[in-house]
């Protein structure tokens, strides 16, 4: 389900204390803000508090600036963080991919008919292969190879494309190159990896021949944040298919793809419509 046109998201999470709802509730009905939607969680192990609120203003002169001081002051009792962000908001994102198309085809569809509020600044690859999908989108695409004795230089130009193009969002879709420790440092909880999640797992080439060959009856993907730890940061969604002993490699390659464009897309879909907290390396994710 889309959101209104005027609807507003207030985001926040605090320490766990008495009044940490009431906080949110009771300052949108004094500024006479009628909530739409609302979630909130507390996380009685780590002690700490998250809500998504949307709301839409009733009055015509709402002030966000005038909002959001107010709204400080308070929180401020709470120690609570908090964002606030606009009907029109559209995230800047930059879309990293290697080689596959169906992650990006799938990201570019739901670009183009308004599924996403996101606004593409750049395709960047290590290979040309897939300039033309990002050419007939009329969005810029930057070649960047890489090889072990260049991963420091090309790296460098991936980071200033994301400087240059203002990217709050970075999506690796189907990036199929390792990040070196210090870029996944900077792109901390601001980029997004997919990756195929088989039990049990399978690593290196062919993962799904490897699968075939073991009798799998589960295919799966897994759309997580990265870190330095190779497909292990904090999950934020996952997807899962059943297969059966009549499945050839190339059926579990394919019902592998479906997986993967959809988790991404969903995942990318929950930070950018402000549904996923950080919790150490765990998310706490509000879904629709």
């Amino acid at each position: 389900m889309s959101r209104s046109a005027d609807t507003w998201i207030l985001t926040a999470q605090c320490p766990s204390r008495l009044g940490t709802v009431d906080v949110v509730t009771r300052f949108l009905k004094e500024s006479r803000c009628y909530i739409t939607e609302q979630q909130s969680f507390d996380d009685s192990l780590a002690e700490h508090f998250f809500i998504r609120t949307e709301f839409r203003p009733l009055d015509a002169d709402f002030d966000p600036e005038d909002f959001h001081a107010r709204f400080a002051n308070r929180a401020a009792e709470f120690e609570m963080a908090f964002d606030l962000t606009a009907p029109d908001s559209r995230v800047p994102v930059v879309i990293m991919v290697s080689k596959a198309d169906h992650c990006l085809n799938d990201l570019l569809y739901r670009y183009r008919t308004g599924q996403l509020p996101i606004e593409i600044r750049a395709v960047v690859s290590n290979h040309p292969d897939l300039k033309p999908l990002a050419d007939w989108h009329g969005l810029p695409y930057h070649h960047l190879p890489v090889t072990p004795e260049t991963k420091a230089e090309q790296e460098a130009e991936v980071w200033q494309v994301i400087e240059e193009t203002g990217a709050e969002l970075v999506i690796l879709a189907r990036y199929m190159q390792v990040l070196s420790s210090e870029l996944c440092e900077r792109l901390a909880g601001r980029a997004i990896n997919i990756h195929h999640s088989l039990l049990p797992g399978f690593k290196g080439a062919k993962p799904y021949h490897q699968a075939y060959a073991k009798g799998v009856k589960l295919v799966g993907a897994t759309a997580h944040y990265i870190n330095d730890d190779l497909d292990e940061g904090p999950i934020i969604t996952q997807g899962v298919e059943t297969v059966s002993h009549v499945d050839y490699p190339e059926d579990l390659v394919e019902k592998g793809r479906d997986i993967e464009r959809l988790t991404l897309a969903r995942a990318v879909a929950y930070h950018v419509e402000r549904r996923v907290f950080l919790n150490d390396q765990r998310t706490v994710v509000f879904t629709r």
